[in-house]
């Protein structure tokens, strides 16, 4: 019987337990397929697709193969579509707080709800538990999620306002060029001159019609009910104004915890989980992909994940059983 044809029983032991429901930990699912390895997904969110559906799901991503340009929401869509071939059994909303490893090898996942047992383990939870960084600014409090946004889940809540956003990493330029096109108009501050964000969005940001400031900082908002003016300072002249706004997005990005993953025994340095070429942890069994971990020359985009996934699902399953070949051969030989 293929994996593709297995239905998990509950106390199964299953072959491959992948943590983290993101777009590393989708495609992860849909190798153990490929490689008729039986499979779950642990996920403390309530729906698949990481940041990419919590956060942004209508920011554009454009570091994937093959797509020009896809909106988050769609290619988690298209993930779980291909890993949904399989039928990994999914568990969401639920958080892994303990991992051991028995004397006979098996893996058990204690979570806040149950006991999951699996012969390997990749974790694939990105950055990890994730909280927006606080924006600085008088009377920021009194108007968040009233005007104030930590990131962009509905591009329609900003048609036709006047949108401040403030930063001047990726995700600040992202949202700028996200609202650009929707929005009256679009202001974006950063403190310095210097972007953090990759050259071409920067280019792209230049050449659109964002308002671009630089050397300013949010120095308070004022508004009745809602959200009507943003008070703002240069920060060589210390000179301030005032322009009106209907929102302010923060792109600050987001302050990241490791959680009980910290607790586990594994080798972590800089609250990312140290791995070999083999995406094995210190941990026998245990591997991990994706945001989450760290090699020498470790580059943190999606693609990097798309890669190192079947490199830990391939490994996980010589792991599992001696005899099966590390390399399956390419995908475009399968037959259907």
């Amino acid at each position: 019987m293929s994996a593709a044809d297995h239905t998990i029983q509950e106390n199964e032991i299953v072959d491959i337990t992948i943590i983290g429901g993101g777009p590393t930990g989708l495609f992860a699912a849909f190798y153990c397929g490929m490689r008729d390895a039986t499979c779950k997904i642990i996920d403390s969110l309530r729906e698949l697709g990481g940041q990419l559906a919590t956060l942004y799901p209508e920011k554009f991503i454009y570091d994937v193969g093959g797509f020009p340009k896809i909106r988050a929401r769609q290619l988690v869509e298209q993930l779980k579509e291909q890993a949904f071939q399989y039928h990994p059994q999914v568990f969401l909303n639920e958080r892994v707080e303990q991992l051991n490893r028995r004397e006979d090898g098996v893996i058990e996942l204690v979570t806040d709800k149950r006991l999951h047992l699996t012969r390997a383990v990749i974790i694939c939870a990105g950055i990890g538990a994730f909280s927006p960084r606080p924006l600085p600014g008088e009377g920021v409090e009194r108007f968040m999620d009233n005007g104030i946004y930590a990131f962009i889940d509905n591009l329609e809540r900003f048609r036709g306002k006047r949108i401040l956003v403030v930063g001047g990493g990726d995700t600040a330029v992202d949202f700028a060029l996200m609202l650009v096109d929707v929005a009256e108009s679009v202001t974006l501050i950063h403190r310095r001159d210097q972007f953090r964000a990759h050259e071409e969005s920067v280019k792209q940001l230049y050449e659109s019609s964002v308002d671009v400031r630089t050397f300013v900082e949010l120095h308070a908002v004022d508004g009745g009910d809602r959200l009507e003016q943003a008070t703002l300072i240069h920060n060589k002249t210390k000179e301030t104004f005032t322009i009106p706004v209907d929102a302010i997005v923060s792109g600050l990005g987001f302050s990241a915890s490791l959680g009980p993953i910290a607790d586990w025994g594994l080798e972590i340095v800089n609250n990312e989980i140290v791995v070999n070429t083999r995406m094995e942890t210190n941990i026998p069994g245990v591997y991990a992909a994706g945001d989450i971990v760290t090699y020498p020359g470790k580059v943190k985009l999606i693609a990097t994940g798309f890669g190192e996934a079947p490199t830990a699902v391939n490994n996980a399953k010589t792991y599992i059983d001696p005899k099966a070949r590390l390399s399956p051969g390419h995908s475009s030989n399968r037959k259907e």
